[in-house]
C-alpha cells in the first residue's frame, strides 16, 4: 500500500496515541485507501479506574467520565488528521462515525489481528475500491 501524504499523517498521528493516552497499546494497524483499522488496548491500572470512578461520582455521571475512554481516543486521533490536512489544504474528510468492536478472546483477537494485517492484499476486491 502506497501511502498518500495524509495517509503517512495517518499513520504518525495513529503511532502518537499512546503519548497522549499513557494507557493505550497499539496493536495490528492498517491505513487503507478510504479507511483505517486498527487495535487498541485500553490498559488501565485499579488506581487510575479508582480515579475515573471518583471523578465520576463528583460529576454525577451515570455514565462514566467521558474522557480516557475509547470515544476520546478516537476522536482525538480524527481531530489530529483533520487538522493537518485543513492546514496543508488536502481534501479529506473522515465519516462521522466509526466502528468498534471488544475483543472478547483469543481467537476473536488472532481473526481480527489477521483480516487487518491482510486487509491490503485484498483491497481490489472492497466494494469500495475504484
Amino acid at each position: 500500500m502506497q501511502l498518500s501524504e495524509i495517509g503517512k499523517m495517518a499513520e504518525t498521528f495513529w503511532m502518537a496515541i499512546p503519548e497522549h493516552f499513557p494507557f493505550v497499546q497499539l496493536d495490528a494497524f492498517v491505513v487503507m485507501p478510504n479507511h483505517v483499522h486498527g487495535i487498541i488496548v485500553i490498559d488501565k491500572t485499579d488506581e487510575e479506574h479508582s480515579k475515573d470512578t471518583k471523578s465520576c461520582v463528583s460529576t454525577k455521571n451515570q455514565f462514566g467520565p467521558q474522557s480516557k475512554n475509547l470515544a476520546s481516543i478516537v476522536r482525538g486521533f480524527k481531530i489530529g488528521v483533520k487538522k493537518y490536512a485543513s492546514i496543508h489544504q488536502i481534501d479529506f474528510a473522515w465519516q462521522s462515525l466509526y466502528h468498534d468492536h471488544i475483543i472478547r478472546n483469543d481467537i476473536a483477537y488472532q481473526r481480527i489481528h489477521d483480516y487487518i494485517l491482510n486487509n491490503p492484499k485484498k483491497w481490489e476486491e472492497d466494494k469500495f475500491h475504484k
